[in-house]
């Protein structure tokens, strides 16, 4: 596997990430990144995470054989048509957002009119900082990348991207854009959204000044992913909205079963809610360790 020239639309955690990987991995001769602000030219010099950097993103895109999109959800649209008159014919763009049935739906038509391939993906990997600062080479190993190939998806192309999240080690699920976002919606979205409550309720000014200090390692474990990007997951929250309310509807109803169990002092009910949870915990980590 091996590109002339891979352009990533975006140059932050994921994006630079990215550069690091397919540089240590020699997956393309060159890599271009499009950046929004002046400064980031100078960020992406300074980590070396692409070979040249630009404000302008019809140049960044011009003659690369991948290009990959890791800006937030709600720009993306704008972003591929800009590009749309600079793309090399055969070209295959990509993606690495959160939520794919509506990102398919929109780039899809788009990119296959403009004479190249679009097939969303999703690496399921990165963390509570931001920037390209926090880029690292290793970030993508041993996670999973869901590929969610469209109606007009093209074989050969489907191969390619494919081909190219396992060069990174990734382990690599092909499936439905509606099917990837129902099952994030459970995994992924609401866990998100419980992060941040208990970090917006907990640490509440209205609570005594020493709540902050009682805060030990559960909390931190269990809240850590709530200083993630508000941007980014403004633009998930809203685009997967109708999986994340329904599932966010059950999870509320199973909390409201565990306090009506603690109203009534049902000590049977208690142990198996905690005793059910670490049993398919544990089951889990065995069989999805690393």
């Amino acid at each position: 596997m091996h590109f002339q020239k891979i352009t990533l639309v975006g140059v932050g955690l994921l994006g630079g990430s990215l550069g690091l990987a397919v540089k240590q991995r020699k997956l393309a001769a060159s890599i271009s990144g499009y950046v929004r602000r002046t400064a980031s030219i100078a960020e992406c010099e300074k980590f070396a995470v692409v070979d040249s950097a630009t404000r302008d993103i019809k140049a960044a895109v011009a003659d690369a054989d991948l290009i990959v999109l890791c800006t937030p959800l709600s720009r993306m649209g704008e972003l591929a048509e800009d590009m749309l008159p600079a793309l090399k014919p055969g070209a295959i763009v990509t993606d690495v957002g959160s939520v794919k049935t509506t990102v398919v739906a929109e780039l899809e038509p788009l990119i296959t009119g403009a004479g190249a391939h679009f097939i969303g993906s999703h690496p399921m990997c990165g963390g509570e900082k931001m920037g390209v600062s926090a880029a690292r080479a290793d970030l993508f190993q041993n996670s999973v990348c869901v590929v969610t190939p469209g109606s007009k998806v093209n074989p050969k192309a489907l191969a390619s991207i494919e081909t190219f999240w396992r060069a990174l080690e990734m382990r690599v699920l092909t499936m439905s854009p509606e099917n990837h976002d129902e099952l994030v919606s459970r995994s992924s979205h609401l866990p998100h959204v419980v992060a941040a409550e208990l970090a917006n309720y907990v640490l509440s000014p209205v609570h005594p000044k020493e709540q902050a200090a009682l805060c030990a390692n559960g909390f931190r474990d269990t809240t850590r992913i709530a200083s993630g990007s508000p941007e980014m997951w403004r633009d998930i929250a809203l685009a997967n909205r109708k999986n994340l309310a329904r599932v966010l509807g059950v999870f509320i109803e199973d909390l409201q079963e565990f306090r009506h169990a603690l109203d009534s002092g049902n000590v049977g009910a208690i142990e198996e809610f905690f005793q059910k949870a670490k049993e398919r915990r544990d089951d889990w980590r065995s069989t999805h360790s690393g």
